[in-house]
């Protein structure tokens, strides 16, 4: 018997499928990866087949048995795959009645390719949302270690890519914590919507079998169920939602990946990238390229384009299943490889990054970092703020005259532009003076940096 003649739908068809048409509707060679969920699937399935009575005790060990076989296979690499057979489910289906007989044609009963599929792909990324919250969490860790090992390394802190405040080091890599603490509890609101269970939905409109959804559920850790047959079967919201997730996380990683460019050149000079997470150029024997932070900012576009794909499949379907949807796996499976990947380089490169602190320091004395301290501290004498800020101007405008920073200027210098600056103005002026005086919570002083190291520490150990 050919492949052609197995499938379970042919018996309304009065001719074969065109070879390409088969090509071109199958999607065995990319859903293929869902091969665990589909068994896993199958296996509550049988077994709640035999609780309510459908299947009798015989038929489901020798199911069981037989999907088991079928695991071992595919894993083993001898598996036959076959794009007659169109996609991941008929294939297990048409191997487990070729092992076991008519108990594996049983096996459908009261479900649907569109309920299967549905649940298979949640089921999926379920699971790649737990391996990617380890990563994460994985990656947060490196970055506390970081930022507590230069709780008070001083370094230019930027607007418009200007230097602007003095800030710490530390306090620069627990903004990134902050971001991507955020992609995480975005991630882990997401799972609670994908682990909700449409098997049950069938075709579209349920089954009248008498099924156990709630037990199947059970089996397989669903949260709950989806509770219209229609908008189950169709709905890959869950899938959106991830793609769009994705997409914000890996906007924070682009823009981490901008700085270590920068920081790496030579023109700031603020960190040096491990040799083995750059390369270098096939002509220029000097060159040290920072290709991992470079392709980690060019890979959003390609899952901002994942997600694009997904909202774009989705907007014109009517109620419920559509082939269309079969196009939903390939923008969800790269957007998921690519974050995965994204999240491992950028582990091992922060986990060996060298920091440069002399460097740091010397470029936040370079810029008039400290402006803003001598305005305040003609604020705290009396002085009106605006009033104060023209004060300020004025002394960088000379300070950039001469060459040389606030800090560098003398005391009689400085008492030109304000009668009210005292001696003790040089400690309002320097670097640590600047970030020492931000102590208060979210403030860049090193106390309140170890502090939000010890926080930030202590919420992941509690998890």
């Amino acid at each position: 018997m050919t492949d052609k003649d197995k499938r379970p739908w042919a018996g309304r068809f009065t001719e074969a499928t065109d070879e390409f048409v088969e090509r071109f509707t199958a999607s065995v060679t990319f859903d293929q990866r869902l091969y665990a969920e589909d068994i896993a699937g199958s296996m509550a399935h049988a077994r709640m087949l035999t609780r309510v009575g459908v299947l009798t005790d015989e038929e489901c060990e020798a199911i069981l048995g037989g999907l088991t076989t079928i695991q071992q296979e595919i894993e083993q690499g001898r598996f036959e795959w076959s794009i007659a057979l169109e996609d991941v489910h008929m294939n297990i289906e048409a191997r487990l009645t070729g092992l076991i007989g008519d108990a594996g044609k049983k096996l459908h009963t009261g479900r649907s390719r569109n309920d299967q599929v549905a649940t298979d792909l949640r089921l999926w990324l379920r699971q790649q949302i737990d391996d990617l919250d380890g990563m994460l969490e994985g990656l947060l860790r490196v970055l506390l270690d970081l930022g507590e090992a230069h709780a008070d390394t001083v370094m230019p802190g930027f607007t418009h890519l200007q230097t602007a405040q003095p800030v710490t080091f530390g306090h620069h890599l627990l903004a990134w914590f902050e971001a991507l603490k955020r992609d995480r509890a975005r991630l882990a609101d997401c799972r609670v919507r994908t682990n909700i269970m449409p098997l049950g939905a069938a075709a579209l409109a349920g089954t009248s079998y008498p099924i156990d959804r709630a037990y199947t559920a059970e089996l397989l850790g669903f949260d709950g169920l989806a509770h219209n047959s229609l908008d189950a079967v169709s709905d890959r919201d869950f899938a959106i939602e991830f793609c769009a997730c994705a997409s914000l996380l890996m906007m924070h990683l682009s823009r981490i990946a901008e700085e270590l460019v920068l920081w790496s050149s030579s023109q700031f000079d603020f960190i040096v990238l491990p040799d083995r997470y750059c390369t270098g150029s096939s002509i220029m024997p000097q060159k040290k390229n920072p290709d991992v932070p470079e392709l980690v900012r060019g890979k959003s576009g390609r899952v901002y384009g994942d997600l694009l794909s997904l909202l774009t499949l989705m907007k014109g379907q009517p109620l419920a299943y559509n082939k269309d949807n079969q196009e939903d796996k390939e923008p969800l499976f790269d957007a998921v490889d690519t974050l995965a990947d994204c999240l491992q380089a950028f582990t091992g490169l922060l986990a060996n990054l060298e920091p440069k602190p002399e460097s740091m320091r010397a470029a936040a004395l370079r810029g008039f970092a400290t402006a803003t301290d001598l305005a305040d501290y003609l604020v705290r004498a009396g002085l009106p703020f605006r009033d104060a800020h023209e004060v300020v101007g004025r002394a960088v405008l000379f300070g950039l005259e001469q060459g040389r920073d606030l800090s560098e200027l003398s005391l009689s210098e400085l008492q030109t532009f304000s009668a009210t600056i005292d001696p003790d103005i040089f400690e309002v002026l320097s670097l640590d003076g600047s970030v020492a005086a931000r102590n208060h919570i979210g403030g860049t002083a090193p106390q309140q940096v170890l502090a939000a190291v010890a926080r930030a520490r202590a919420g992941l150990d509690r998890e």
